[in-house]
């Protein structure tokens, strides 16, 4: 028996379904880097693909891949959203200075909210809100952790960072919902 529920126990972090978490991502927002606010229930009816991003990390590359998603695929009730953070400590800069960077070297046009936590006590009510949703995929292990939000407001899908947006994969899992 004793073995049966250690076996359990692992298994658990590794769920990817979806638990009886009360709420949906419409029933967040966030501090627009632009400033005012970006509420996530502007967004009812649409794919939102929620990414935590910094500036001097590995990854940063994969803005390019966000842009070219968003510009590919806004029409079809898709929308990305960057989440900076200096969880990681690869995102230092200012609001300003992070702004000015993902425009001047990406062109970056879709919404980003102002730098938060993604991780810990003191992260962002949604990250928390993910977890309880998702499970222990939903948080970010690094930056450019993506979760993909459904038509209904409900987590369906992680991605961890070395998955990039142009990947078949994580294409498809997108078009299957949009």
């Amino acid at each position: 028996m004793r073995k049966f529920l250690i076996i359990l126990f692992m298994f658990s972090f590794f769920n990817k379904s979806v638990s009886a978490s009360a709420g949906v991502a419409y029933d967040y927002k966030f501090d627009s880097i632009d400033g005012g606010q970006i509420n996530l229930s502007d967004y009812k009816g649409k794919v939102i693909v929620i990414v935590n991003v910094a500036s001097r990390c590995g990854y940063t590359p994969q803005y390019e891949d966000l842009q070219s998603l968003y510009n590919n695929y806004r029409d079809k009730n898709l929308v990305v959203i960057g989440i900076p953070t200096n969880n990681f400590k690869q995102e230092p800069g200012s609001n300003d200075q992070i702004k000015d960077f993902c425009e001047t070297n990406f062109g970056i046009t879709f919404p980003m909210t102002e730098k938060i936590n993604v991780i810990g006590s003191n992260s962002h009510p949604f990250y928390k809100w993910a977890k309880d949703d998702f499970g222990i995929s939903a948080i970010p292990k690094w930056n450019f952790h993506k979760i993909i939000i459904g038509k209904n407001g409900k987590v369906v899908d992680t991605f961890a960072s070395f998955t990039k947006p142009s990947s078949k994969k994580f294409i498809k899992s997108i078009e299957k919902l949009i």
